[in-house]
């Protein structure tokens, strides 16, 4: 099963709880950081890494030799990624989404497959926890095309060991937080009990509803006061999995770069209740996915 971890914004708990669920998971998991922007779920979980890969993505490259300045490519491409200006053509890799468009309806074949560096894709073990992230490269805009090749990364990794699949998701309801849980058996949505938890988490509700895919809500920093996330929860019928106090432990576990679950005690128990509840709904989707 695959439980994605995500959030209406940044800054709610989303990498702390994807950890700690990964931390107390009582079966083969992979942990699958998929906020390449900004990864940091391996700060918590400190993978030994045992190999790493360039990702790539297709851009075209010209020939200006063999260009007729027909115009098909320039016409074609929604991205203005290439133009013709005149009767030169020019190409902007940056702005490439490696459809291949181009190429494909150029009559002369003056466009080849050339390649941009989207960042990498690292991988390996945090004790019996499978492990893999990306990291996009400085300067690069395009998130997606790297999640999917990590995406790629994890089902050879699961070919070879099947787990279930933690996925710490990007913070938002943009395209590379919808990439990021398509697919997922579940979605934790993680939230705090404030106006901008409220505002974000309505927003996640909206994006993620689409998906036909079972929500659920954790709520971070329980006991600020603030009830409005819990009677939006209420009016939608979403279930709230673990409410997760303020606390002071907490705090010190996170700040020596652990899984704030193994804290241990208390603190250790909520996270394996959390993982209880959460791997039960997630069953409860494939059963159905079955009989379907």
């Amino acid at each position: 099963m695959r439980i994605a971890v995500a959030s209406g914004k940044g800054g709610t708990g989303k990498t702390t709880v994807a950890a700690s669920l990964a931390w107390v998971w009582d079966a083969p998991v992979v942990a699958a950081d998929l906020d390449v922007e900004e990864p940091n779920l391996h700060l918590f979980l400190r993978p030994r890494i045992t190999g790493r890969r360039t990702a790539t993505l297709e851009v075209p490259e010209a020939d200006e030799s063999l260009c007729t300045a027909c115009g098909a490519c320039a016409e074609l491409c929604q991205f203005k990624a290439i133009s013709l200006l005149g009767e030169v053509l020019l190409t902007f890799p940056e702005m490439c989404h490696g459809c291949g468009g181009c190429l494909a309806v150029c009559p002369a074949g003056a466009l080849s497959a050339g390649r941009r560096e989207l960042g990498e894709v690292i991988w390996g073990a945090a004790g019996e926890i499978g492990f893999v992230m990306g990291r996009l490269r400085v300067g690069e805009a395009m998130s997606p095309p790297l999640m999917r090749a990590v995406h790629r990364r994890l089902e050879e990794m699961l070919a070879r060991r099947p787990a279930d699949v933690i996925v710490d998701a990007p913070p938002g309801v943009s395209c590379p937080a919808l990439a990021a849980v398509a697919g997922a058996d579940l979605i934790l949505m993680i939230t705090e009990p404030t106006p901008f938890g409220l505002y974000d988490l309505r927003l996640a509700h909206q994006a993620f509803s689409s998906l036909g895919v079972p929500l659920a809500v954790v709520v971070n920093r329980a006991g600020l006061g603030e009830r409005g996330v819990y009677e939006f929860c209420r009016e939608e019928g979403l279930p709230i999995l673990a409410e997760i106090p303020y606390h002071r432990r907490l705090a010190e576990t996170y700040c020596q770069g652990r899984p704030v679950a193994a804290a241990g005690g208390e603190v250790q128990g909520w996270f394996q209740e959390l993982a209880r509840r959460a791997r039960e709904l997630a069953a409860g989707e494939q059963e159905e996915a079955a009989h379907a």
